[in-house]
């Protein structure tokens, strides 16, 4: 097995960690549905920064950058429309831990330079992003 078939084996994590997530946008309530963009936003950012690494393709994390951006405003966005606060401790955890756990390794095996600070960017904005939408609001409602 070589080091690429390892970073590719753990971006299945991720994406297996999906299936649930989507059953729940699938079927669930809009409260539901909203926490579970949230996370799929998450999860998908993680899987790209593994396969950027085990495919060798830089362009992935670039696209992983686009996703820790644009992922938490989708969800602030829904949030307004829907006047539902996106409350989730589950996001806020798997940011909290998933993302350090992911992207450490990732800066490890990088070694220091500009791809370095990029993963480093990418995972504070995935933090970020997922702690500011997965935090209720002061009175517990999104639109005032």
């Amino acid at each position: 097995m070589s080091t690429s078939d390892g970073w590719l084996a753990a971006a299945l994590v991720p994406l297996l960690a999906l299936v649930p997530v989507l059953w729940r946008i699938a079927y669930g309530s809009p409260k539901d549905r909203l926490i579970g963009q949230n996370l799929t936003s998450l999860l998908a950012g993680l899987a790209l920064l593994l396969a950027a690494r085990g495919f060798h393709r830089t362009s992935y994390t670039d696209v992983a950058l686009v996703v820790s951006v644009l992922g938490p405003t989708g969800t602030l966005i829904y949030a307004r429309f829907l006047g539902v606060p996106p409350d989730s401790r589950l996001v806020r955890w798997t940011a909290l831990v998933g993302v350090p756990v992911t992207v450490l390794p990732l800066c490890v095996a990088t070694g220091p330079g500009r791809a370095m600070v990029k993963l480093l960017l990418i995972g504070a904005l995935l933090i970020a992003g997922s702690v500011v939408t997965g935090a209720r609001s002061g009175k517990g409602d999104i639109t005032t």
